[in-house]
């Protein structure tokens, strides 16, 4: 047995004649009678109490302990019952990741699991537990992608507890247990008559951010971004994107771009001239900010883009006061009343830029590999995951094939 039972109410002394008897302690009849003991993995003692007559429930669960031990399952009963919400904070805490992906996934975890979940101990954990939070996120107003990424933090959480020994099992690995549902939106992308309508809204100043987007497909904190003395390549027409904006917990830093990918990307000699034009008109600025976070080392960049005091770009600012008017002046969204807010147009972000150029790229025939290059994205599946609607319809490209061979002086398109 892994430890052994001691009787609380009853102890051995020597009596009179010299044999051993049992004589009652000054605890008899008072509290729990057996204290099951044990020396964990660890090289501390573990004990739990068991009441009078239920010595045998005492040696069952110290047997159980012995075989969790014998099987490498083993979980320090007292060190289980921390709560969610208690682990999750310490791991938090640990996370060696993009400052600003730790803010979003703290943030998930405090607004939309710890309410349902932070109190209950880890090894309390079941599936139908987790079952129980997906129903309640698909049911509440936020939308599938988000609850499905609350769900893939809550997994993440659960796993380092089993890593931990603090649970056995990833209740989320359960057979029974399905993510949130995802609604399948395909990418619908802008016309090319929108595309010039919001760019010709725009105030002059930001107009050369709408050609980068949707010329060269820059996200928009990189953009932002752009530094006069390294980002453009005019001799070549290219554009080195090696850095991005962002913001942390309100605070602007200058960081890597997403997923850490510095990339070259085309510049169309049409996008060089509305840049030039640009900084004709805007000279470059120098902006210094903290590097990766808030509390980084400052580095100075003469940025290509400022605000109207030769500032910073902010995106909340220029998001509601530039951006959305020239939706709205584009037709894209309602104009408001006065003194109504702008309606929500998350779908016709800046992001929406990057969409019409991945569309034009695709449906001149370029590849899914060059694309996702381009982009900066992690790898061409997730390319081909938000865009293979658009690419050029397999059907049409065989009749052109087969045309070209049997009819060559036929026009093929």
């Amino acid at each position: 047995m892994a430890g052994h039972i001691q009787d609380r109410w009853y102890k051995t002394e020597n009596g009179p004649d010299g044999k051993p008897h049992r004589v009652r302690t000054d605890r008899y009849g008072t509290g729990k009678r057996y204290r099951a003991r044990y020396v964990g993995p660890d090289g501390a003692e573990k004990s739990k109490s068991f009441p009078d007559r239920q010595k045998r429930l005492a040696e069952e669960w110290l047997a159980r302990i012995e075989a969790d031990m014998s099987r490498g399952q083993y979980l320090d009963p007292k060190a289980s019952r921390t709560t969610f919400q208690q682990f999750a904070e310490r791991w938090l805490k640990a996370q060696t990741t993009d400052p600003a992906s730790q803010v979003l996934v703290e943030t998930r975890l405090r607004l939309h699991a710890f309410p349902r979940i932070g109190r209950r101990p880890l090894d309390s954990f079941r599936p139908s537990h987790i079952q129980e939070l997906v129903k309640e996120l698909e049911q509440s107003p936020i939308s599938g992608g988000y609850a499905r990424n609350i769900y893939s933090d809550v997994r993440a959480v659960l796993s380092a507890a089993v890593d931990d020994g603090l649970l056995s099992r990833n209740p989320c690995g359960a057979a029974s247990v399905r993510p949130p549902a995802v609604e399948t939106r395909r990418v619908v992308p802008w016309l090319p008559e929108q595309v010039f309508a919001v760019r010709g809204a725009l105030p002059e100043r930001y107009r050369a951010m709408a050609d980068l987007g949707a010329g060269c497909g820059l996200r928009q904190g990189e953009i932002v971004g752009l530094a006069e003395d390294d980002a453009l390549d005019f001799e070549t027409g290219t554009v080195h994107v090696l850095r991005q904006v962002k913001q942390i917990r309100g605070k602007a830093v200058f960081a890597p771009p997403k997923c850490n990918k510095e990339r070259d990307v085309p510049l169309p000699s049409s996008v060089a001239a509305a840049v030039r034009a640009h900084m004709d008109g805007c000279k470059p600025v120098p902006v210094t900010l903290p590097w990766k976070t808030p509390d980084g080392p400052p580095v100075t960049f003469r940025l290509l883009f400022s605000n109207t005091a030769d500032g910073l770009v902010w995106r909340s600012n220029f998001n509601l006061q530039d951006w959305k008017p020239a939706l709205a002046a584009a037709g894209l969204i309602p104009t408001p009343r006065p003194g109504e807010a702008y309606a929500s147009a998350r779908e016709h972000g800046m992001h929406a830029l990057r969409h019409f150029y991945a569309s034009v790229l695709l449906d001149a025939g370029e590849s899914i590999r060059a694309v996702s290059d381009y982009l900066g994205h992690a790898d061409p599946a997730l390319t081909l995951r938000v865009y293979a609607h658009l690419m050029p319809n397999s059907q049409d490209r065989a009749r052109k094939a087969v045309d070209r061979l049997f009819l060559p002086g036929e026009p093929t398109t």
